[in-house]
């Protein structure tokens, strides 16, 4: 199995200095923020996407995933997202997406994940559904001109949540250059078994995102081991679906020492299961 550590825990550093201490921890991929400070399209010249190549081959990381989730250099986390009453704020997520399959292409990254609709903000869910699949259109072309697949991910108290709601919502805006970013932690605070959404979703799923969650369920991300998910057995679950890509760990609450939270986790990821 391969392991790579997401770099929105090391917000308060450099992509060169996330991309050392990544690979100094034991990982052998990085997923990407495209977000300040590290990789946000619009603000990246030539130079710079050739400094993120460097870092790269420098460290031998592999790129597990581009997370185009998270629009801090904007808004927030969530906004402006794909489902904004306002259609010009609504247009800034398109515009950052088709970036962000651009930038994928010129690192020769695979996947970028984006966010589920976006919050619900008092909107009906048919309304923010066809908002979202309108969206999507507009950037699924890009998308496959490019080779590279846009992955939704499911989050709690956003547009898509549960399994169910993924497997309908896909059932409508059936794409080629469309898939899944299975969070196992997301899935476990909406009261889901892990284990049993992966075998559910195997087809879909082309990047997993791995963190603990509390035994409350709250929305948490935590090391790996301090929570309620049985870790052993998603792994096992994973593997024995023939997954072939990267697990990334996505720990951002671990701002002050990211470093230590990677090493920590892969230490017991290795500990219950191996680490190619």
């Amino acid at each position: 199995m391969k392991f790579a550590f997401s770099t929105n825990a090391f917000r308060k550093f450099s992509f060169s200095r996330a991309a050392e201490a990544i690979a100094r921890a034991g990982y052998a991929g990085i997923e990407i923020m495209c977000d300040v400070p590290h990789a946000y399209p619009a603000h990246l010249s030539r130079e710079d996407i050739q400094s993120i190549r460097q870092d790269l081959d420098d460290h031998h990381l592999a790129i597990s995933n581009l997370n185009a989730f998270m629009m801090n250099a904007i808004q927030d986390f969530h906004h402006p997202s794909w489902i904004e009453k306002d259609a010009d704020f609504r247009r800034i997520r398109i515009q950052h997406t088709l970036d962000c399959i651009d930038l994928a292409a010129a690192l020769g990254a695979k996947t970028i994940s984006t966010e589920p609709g976006g919050p619900l903000c008092g909107m009906e869910k048919e309304t923010a559904a066809d908002l979202f699949a309108d969206g999507l259109h507009q950037v699924l072309p890009r998308a496959r001109d490019k080779g590279i697949t846009v992955l939704i991910e499911p989050e709690p108290d956003l547009l898509i949540q549960t399994s169910d709601e993924y497997l309908g919502f896909i059932h409508r805006c059936r794409h080629p250059n469309l898939g899944l970013n299975l969070d196992v932690g997301h899935f476990y605070c909406v009261g889901e078994d892990p284990v049993a959404v992966i075998e559910k979703l195997q087809a879909h799923t082309c990047h997993y995102h791995l963190e603990d969650i509390p035994h409350s369920r709250e929305h948490r991300h935590i090391l790996p081991g301090e929570g309620g998910i049985d870790m052993q057995g998603v792994l096992q679950a994973i593997e024995s679906t023939g997954f072939k890509g990267f697990i990334t760990v996505e720990l951002y609450p671990y701002l002050d020492n990211p470093e230590k939270a990677a090493a920590e986790a892969i230490s017991y990821i290795r500990k219950i299961h191996g680490h190619d």
